[in-house]
């Protein structure tokens, strides 16, 4: 699949790989923060828990400008949405170098989300547009390997940097490289004109659509268990390298490298997709998913040793993408005349429960410490994993 297929009107195709880079800066700029979210709070004089608001500073806009950038990608054109919000987050990620606090970067990184949120959710409902659902999983299993790439380059990235360089010149290093995609991407679209625009422009953007779709048991259960996932799993694993480095005095290169597993289990999921798929099944990816998952939170809570966080944290990455591609995928089924509608809604709730998980746990680590934040999202997160299991209507006819 060395190119993607081609758009609706069927012009000039768009390089998949051109498209994962996108996807790779998106992902790789969110995960850099975990390793150098005790950096930056030491810098700036505040709580590793007050720090982590540049997380959901990020998070939650991403999550809500899913809701204007889906039916905008459906009306307008889904590659050019993704060119322009590609570009406007490259300068927001490179004007992060300069900020002189706290206050400022939260600013900053509030407006990136907003950007950021047109890029990989939009491109996952182009890829739905193209691919029949039942070569749909492979195939975004195949782009999302570049966001594997970025989770696992990301937190090495942020924890070389964080050590060695410097926590700004990570975000100036990002921004300069998106701008560049933007600009590939553009001299590939430019020519496609107005072949892949939808053919009926009129009316406004509205949000019926969104309430139309959850009034579906089986979109309910998808954007109800992906909040959930969101919340819990991202929510808590912010903090995860902050732990590293207040319980086992690591250095930040090491940190980073560690907060990679969960990238690496991932790109193995990525690359073993179908037989995954074939002898699980999508209730089997869900329960194994999640069981993985939850052992993984409870055992770095439970058994105090920084190595096994190694072996933890690529079963945890594993894990996580068995539950999430498979409600992904189902999310791309949910309406297949407005893909980018429903897949934005999934994004929604995926990332406006990541950001809501990181400021709540954030006053439990502050509060508490950072086990009982562990504890309880591994316990959620079987509960999670039974749930979605027993709701037959989860899989698609």
């Amino acid at each position: 699949m060395g190119r993607l297929a081609t758009d609706i009107a069927g012009k000039t195709p768009v390089s998949l790989g051109l498209l994962g880079a996108a996807a790779f800066m998106v992902i790789a700029d969110a995960r850099v923060i975990d390793p150098l979210l005790h950096i930056i709070a030491d810098e700036f004089k505040v709580g590793v828990g007050s720090a982590a608001v540049i997380i959901s500073a990020y998070t939650i806009p991403y999550g809500l400008f899913q809701l204007v950038y889906g039916p905008l990608g459906d009306r307008i054109g889904k590659l050019k949405v993704i060119t322009i919000a590609l570009a406007a987050f490259a300068v927001g990620t490179a004007v992060c170098a300069f900020v002189s606090n706290i206050v400022l970067l939260t600013l900053l990184r509030f407006l990136t989300g907003m950007a950021a949120a047109g890029i990989i959710p939009v491109t996952l409902a182009y890829i739905g547009d193209n691919f029949p659902y039942e070569k749909r999983q492979a195939a975004i299993g195949k782009y999302l390997s570049a966001f594997m790439l970025g989770q696992i380059l990301g937190g090495s990235l942020g924890g070389i940097f964080g050590e060695y360089i410097s926590w700004r010149d990570i975000f100036l290093l990002f921004g300069i490289v998106s701008l560049g995609i933007a600009g590939l991407l553009w001299r590939g679209t430019r020519h496609l004109g107005n072949a892949q625009r939808p053919q009926d422009q009129r009316g406004r953007i509205t949000f019926r659509p969104y309430y139309q779709l959850l009034t579906q048991p089986i979109a309910r259960t998808v954007i109800i268990g992906v909040f959930v996932e969101g919340f819990c799993v991202f929510g808590a694993f912010a903090y995860i390298g902050a732990f590293l480095r207040d319980r086992y005095s690591l250095s930040y290169v090491a940190i980073g490298f560690m907060l990679s597993g969960f990238g690496l289990g991932g790109l193995i999921y990525s690359r073993s997709v179908k037989w995954f798929v074939r002898r699980l099944g999508e209730i089997g990816l869900m329960g194994v998913g999640g069981g993985l998952m939850s052992i993984s939170f409870l055992a770095i809570a439970l058994f105090q040793n920084w190595m096994l966080f190694i072996p933890l944290s690529i079963f945890m990455g594993l894990g996580f993408y068995m539950m999430h591609s498979t409600l992904q995928t189902q999310a791309t089924e949910l309406s297949p005349e407005a893909r980018g509608t429903a897949v934005s809604l999934f994004a929604f709730s995926l990332f406006v429960g990541q950001g809501i998980g990181a400021a709540l746990f954030g006053r439990i680590v502050d509060s508490f410490g950072y086990i009982y934040c562990f504890i309880v999202v591994g316990v959620a997160i079987a509960l999670l994993s039974v749930w979605l299991v027993n709701q037959k209507q989860v899989v698609p006819n």
